[in-house]
């Protein structure tokens, strides 16, 4: 059933469609001693602790008009933390007008749609090649809704609270959800790429691969950033500080890494 943003259907009880987002981001380092590899590890635990986490997933909540009934929040010894909010709708101040349009969706600053019982989570894993001089950090968050509302509303500012290389991106409506008339509807908006919920920018920066399985409502978009600058990669130093030779052999190092985390597989 297509639908216009002008056009509201009459359900039978509430919506109960479930969508559920996964975000999953990644920072690549090299870090050529067991010194900058222990340095690189602290001060992600400190950049991503799980207070700042916290402030992180109340902003997805305020931007999709959740409110938090109870946090749980854990640092990880030696490394890592982890994150859970269970949040639940809020009072409805405004009927949402723009429920089903393909949009990257708004800043903190600019909320208006609701949702029922839902959780918010995050989970962080740094980790290291126990030979390669490779340090990684991913960052798991996944939104998941009940009700009209998608979590793809959170995905703009997601990308924006993190300072990433790559992204992983998965979204699915399941369950379904009847008219006043018993007629069901198993997705109450039109979505054919999460690209259409990405900002231009941001998709420009990036090379991206879409899996998408339609009739299942299953969507995933792999992120990767396209210009490469050695510098970014390095920790408390730069490339000047290299021959030209290691800066060949770091660089050949990382982009295998990153090519291995976007196509999912091991490729030397």
């Amino acid at each position: 059933m297509a639908l216009t943003p002008e056009q509201r259907v009459t359900l039978h009880g509430f919506n109960n469609l479930t969508k559920s987002l996964s975000f999953n981001m990644y920072d690549i380092c090299y870090t050529k001693t067991k010194e900058e590899r222990e340095a690189y590890i602290a001060y992600i635990d400190e950049q991503y602790n799980s207070d700042r986490l916290t402030k992180i997933l109340n902003a997805v909540a305020d931007i999709i008009g959740a409110h938090v009934l109870n946090t749980a929040k854990q640092d990880y010894v030696p490394q890592g933390a982890s994150v859970t909010l269970l949040v639940s709708e809020g009072p409805v101040v405004e009927v949402p007008t723009e429920s089903f349009d393909e949009s990257p969706g708004p800043f903190p600053d600019n909320v208006v749609l609701q949702l029922d019982k839902s959780h918010i989570t995050v989970h962080t894993y740094p980790e290291y090649h126990p030979k390669e001089g490779i340090s990684t950090f991913r960052a798991d968050i996944d939104v998941s809704t009940c009700g009209e509302i998608s979590p793809l509303k959170a995905l703009n500012y997601l990308i924006h609270s993190f300072d990433t290389d790559m992204m992983t991106i998965d979204y699915r409506v399941r369950g379904f959800t009847r008219d006043i008339d018993g007629y069901k509807l198993f997705i109450d908006h039109d979505i054919n790429s999460i690209q259409n919920y990405i900002p231009d920018a941001v998709i420009d920066a990036y090379d991206m691969i879409d899996v998408n399985v339609y009739q299942e409502h299953i969507f995933h978009t792999k992120c990767k950033l396209r210009e490469f600058d050695l510098n970014n990669y390095l920790f408390s130093y730069t490339k000047e500080k290299l021959s030209v030779r290691e800066q060949e052999d770091i660089t050949e190092r990382l982009k295998i890494e990153m090519d291995e985390i976007f196509y999912g597989k091991n490729i030397r």
